[in-house]
């Protein structure tokens, strides 16, 4: 859920494990509204990184039988990660990708989790197992994410409103690993 149908406002957390998150989401009145399933995504870009450059973004996410493609704007500065965020579902991959190659945007890093969404009906929290680690996506006004983050037990301090391929350089730089995608089987 965000402040707008066509931004987004959200952080993440890092966690050790969800079996504490999912017990105090449930005391607090969060009801799961997505189960758990299987994202691949992946990312688009010209061959000079035209789209990463302005700091924007093009995704296409495969999740269970859903394709989706976004397309996420330049951040806005702040404690909080907002930016424009625009999807639609694809019907048939094999031809948009035919058509996102013809246009000069060609695949680039991948990465992959397993996400589970919980919604209170104003915001969204969404637990995330990634190659990396395990996260928690918290996606509202920023009232609300401030709340939630405080009822979760999380403070300001605590707040990331990095990408996951920044997070992922980031592991790899720390474990002296060449980067390639960010999934769980090579």
């Amino acid at each position: 859920m965000s402040a707008s149908r066509d931004s987004e406002t959200e952080i993440k957390l890092a966690c050790d494990g969800f079996a504490r998150i999912r017990r105090k989401l449930i005391a607090l009145g969060f009801r799961r509204s997505k189960a758990r399933v299987f994202e691949s995504n992946e990312l688009f870009d010209t061959a000079g990184s035209a789209l990463r450059g302005q700091g924007c973004l093009l995704r296409l996410r495969r999740a269970g039988r859903h394709t989706i493609l976004t397309f996420k704007g330049p951040a806005v500065p702040g404690k909080h990660k907002t930016r424009e965020e625009l999807e639609t579902g694809v019907a048939d991959e094999a031809r948009f990708r035919a058509i996102l190659d013809r246009l000069g945007y060609q695949p680039g890093f991948r990465y992959e989790k397993y996400r589970t969404e919980y919604s209170d009906g104003t915001g969204v929290v969404t637990l995330d197992e990634t190659p990396i680690g395990d996260y928690l996506e918290l996606e509202g006004t920023p009232e609300w994410i401030d709340l939630t983050a405080g009822r979760l037990g999380f403070s300001e301090s605590d707040y990331i409103t990095k990408s996951y391929g920044k997070l992922y350089l980031e592991f790899c730089q720390q474990r002296g690993i060449v980067p390639t995608h960010m999934v769980f089987s090579p």
